[in-house]
């Protein structure tokens, strides 16, 4: 079976059981017809074909070449080449990541509807982008202390039950209204664009430095990629209240 095929397979595979808990849902509890059911076919087949295409392009392209860059950068010795990469390289596929484009655009309508700020389209679009701007900055700085993580063998656990005490302290003297967009810009990061590529820097740089095993040095910049949006976006909101 060719590799398209196989992902589109597994596409469909893992389409089918969220239509089925749609359908259930809305024909055996809500108990209504599912409306434009022509629409919802042709949307699911659009999806499946997408996401069959974007996970291919990744396989094809984008991870082997996330990899065969760190490989590259670390054979070159030069430390702050491979920062700067890391940082590009997380600044660049958060800011392009489509579940934050949604979050920050849903975040600058609740705001505005709130009266947080002004209700318009330009309001609205300075919102988002500031948040986008914050959690994709949060993400380089993620993927540079994951790098020192890797060259370095710091404790993997002990860095990220620190972080999370910050999270906890952050958290009790922020404004509640940024809380919860915090958190979720936590979770947005790990999402299609941004995984891939950042495991491909840490366990391309793993396997090419002496002593890093890819197994235990190599992951864990996922964990960082998720933690540091929460904090950023909490200091984030101290900042805009004080001022």
């Amino acid at each position: 079976m060719s590799p398209v095929w196989r992902l589109l397979l597994g596409s469909v595979k893992d389409l089918v059981p969220i239509l089925l808990i749609i359908s259930v849902f809305q024909v055996f509890v809500l108990r209504q017809p599912i409306g434009d059911l022509a629409a919802l076919l042709e949307g699911a087949v659009f999806v499946v074909i997408g996401l069959t295409l974007f996970v291919y392009g990744l396989e094809l392209a984008l991870f082997p070449i996330g990899e065969a860059l760190a490989h590259a950068l670390a054979r070159k010795g030069s430390l702050t080449w491979l920062v700067l990469f890391a940082f590009a390289l997380g600044f660049g596929t958060t800011i392009a990541e489509p579940a934050l484009i949604a979050v920050a655009a849903e975040a600058a309508d609740v705001a505005a509807n709130a009266g947080a700020i002004a209700a318009s389209d330009e309001s609205r679009g300075d919102y988002a982008r500031g948040l986008r701007i914050t959690v994709a900055l949060s993400v380089g700085v993620a993927l540079i202390l994951g790098v020192f993580r890797i060259i370095t063998g710091w404790s993997l656990p002990l860095m990220i039950i620190g972080g999370y005490v910050l999270v906890m302290l952050l958290t009790i003297f922020s404004p509640r209204e940024i809380v919860g967009i915090a958190y979720d810009s936590g979770g947005v990061t790990t999402s299609t664009v941004t995984v891939p590529l950042v495991t491909a820097l840490g366990v391309g740089l793993a396997s090419s430095l002496e002593g890093r095993n890819p197994m235990t040095d190599g992951f864990g910049l996922i964990a960082f990629a998720s933690l540091t949006p929460i904090i950023f976006v909490l200091g984030y909101g101290m900042v805009a209240a004080w001022i």
